[in-house]
């Protein structure tokens, strides 16, 4: 989503990430990768179980829980206009133009 930014703001996509982690987290995984878009910080979790984002993960073998990779297009309305599940980094910004 970093590297179009640019192309979806100029299509009126306002671009939103969200995690569990605390805001100083956040902030630093955000300056890290030089994200120009807002990480929202959940630490409840409550918004991110509503939006089926949170559930059994593995790795390695092991089961675990946590967050999933996952991108909604949400209209000004606000609803799901499209969804994506297992999101790459690296395309998922095309993904996204590819729709409007």
């Amino acid at each position: 989503m970093r590297d179009s930014y640019q192309a979806l703001t100029a299509k009126g996509v306002v671009i939103l990430g969200m995690s569990k982690d605390s805001p100083s987290r956040q902030k630093k995984f955000r300056e890290k990768n030089d994200f120009p878009f807002a990480l929202l910080c959940d630490e409840s979790g409550d918004t991110i179980r509503a939006y089926e984002a949170w559930g059994k993960k593995k790795l390695y073998g092991r089961e675990y829980e946590g967050i999933y990779r996952i991108s909604y297009l949400i209209d000004e309305q606000g609803t799901i206009q499209e969804g994506w599940e297992k999101v790459s980094p690296k395309t998922h910004g095309t993904d996204v133009l590819s729709v409007l």
